[in-house]
């Protein structure tokens, strides 16, 4: 009697142990009945009936997948290698396991497609610089497609773009040429306005004549700086003017 008492006790410990499931806060539990889809299992402790039901738990958390790199032909025909991730949450734990096999791989295909179809479709320019507008056209093709997947695919970025060496080339020339072309034309518009300054400082010296040598007496006195030996002579305006009027009267006699 006693034997078939702890027989019966031991079962009674195995059925409850096979009946109790756990279920984490960020999971929610799918019950299937016989293979039919029953109830769902909400966090904390639920309990089944052995042999007849049986729970597949769901992570409601966001999740990662990573888009493989891959070769993909832009509209203007340059081949380049482009990989991404994609972030996104299950919604509907029902449909996530009752209308797709595997969600989480069929998530990492479609958007590796839907990636090869928008880069394909974008020309190389608006892939290197527009990076989020191709990335948002991915996320809403594959976003449509995984609503009746119960899938929410919250973003989808773009990581690298690796371009063929030849391109990378070519383009670190043709930047190259660019950075010299805004050189020359600062260069040449800093050569404008140093004109145009000048001659207006020689408007202004030219009015009042005393600047002149205030302005000689000051290059005199930078060049006396100057450790190197100089033999400066300065010549008053007025000899000058002189020495003009003097050549001038001649020419007229």
């Amino acid at each position: 009697m006693a034997l078939l008492l702890f027989a019966l006790l031991g079962f009674l410990v195995v059925l409850i142990f096979l009946s109790v499931r756990i279920v984490n806060e960020w999971e929610e539990g799918i019950i299937l009945t016989l293979g039919r889809y029953s109830r769902k299992a909400k966090p904390g402790l639920n309990l089944l009936l052995p042999v007849i039901e049986r729970m597949i738990k769901v992570d409601t958390r966001i999740t990662t997948v990573d888009i493989p790199k891959q070769e993909v032909m832009t509209k203007d025909n340059v081949s380049v290698m482009v990989n991404g991730v994609v972030y996104f949450r299950v919604e509907d734990t029902e449909k996530a396991v009752l209308k797709i096999d595997n969600y989480r791989y069929a998530v990492a295909q479609y958007s590796q497609t839907a990636l090869r179809d928008v880069v394909g479709e974008t020309e190389l320019d608006d892939v290197l610089t527009k990076r989020e507008a191709v990335a948002d056209k991915i996320k809403a093709i594959v976003d449509k497609e995984t609503q009746e997947w119960g899938v929410d695919i919250t973003a989808i970025k773009l990581q690298d773009v690796e371009l063929p060496q030849d391109m990378k080339r070519a383009m670190a020339r043709q930047a190259e040429a660019e950075r010299e072309r805004r050189a020359t034309i600062l260069l040449s518009e800093g050569e404008y306005l140093a004109s145009e300054n000048l001659v207006k400082a020689a408007k202004n010296l030219e009015k009042t004549p005393i600047s002149v040598h205030l302005r000689t007496l000051q290059t005199l006195s930078d060049i006396s700086g100057d450790p190197n030996s100089k033999i400066v002579f300065a010549v008053p305006l007025e000899v000058l003017k002189a020495f003009e009027n003097l050549g001038s009267n001649k020419k007229k006699s």
